[in-house]
């Protein structure tokens, strides 16, 4: 499975803190990449919000990995919701993770439209708007 990461796991060290010590977890950093349609928002942790661009890295990891990364993004608390985009070149699809506007502190810059969970909102945009992942390597 590929997840696009533009923040604090664009550091390797940091990649192998939150993803090593348990034996069956396996992942590799690969390429830089680009997420078109969305662009990043620094508050408390960066997120994303809808237009633009923002460039990051590709993680490749097992179930395990995936379960390590949703723990470290505060997915179960609602921190950051994940979601799947379409990874141009690879006929696949990749993870993303988008924080909630409100508790990362920048809902007075950032606009999901529509009404509804963040997740739900952040899905529609990634469908309607054509939101695509590519390769810069």
């Amino acid at each position: 499975m590929y997840v696009f990461v533009y923040g604090t796991l664009t550091d390797p060290d940091r990649v192998q803190t939150v993803l090593e010590g348990h034996p069956t977890a396996e992942y590799a950093l690969e390429e830089t990449a680009t997420l078109e349609g969305v662009h990043r928002v620094d508050g408390r942790y960066p997120t994303l919000a809808p237009g633009g661009s923002v460039d990051g890295r590709v993680l490749a990891v097992d179930e395990v990995g995936l379960e390590r990364l949703d723990r470290y993004e505060g997915v179960e608390d609602g921190l950051y919701v994940r979601v799947t985009v379409p990874y141009s070149g690879r006929d696949d699809e990749a993870f993303v993770y988008v924080g909630d506007p409100a508790r990362l502190g920048v809902d007075d810059r950032i606009d999901w439209p529509g009404d509804g969970p963040l997740l739900e909102r952040v899905r529609r945009v990634v469908r309607e708007d054509e939101i695509v992942l590519s390769s810069r390597e």
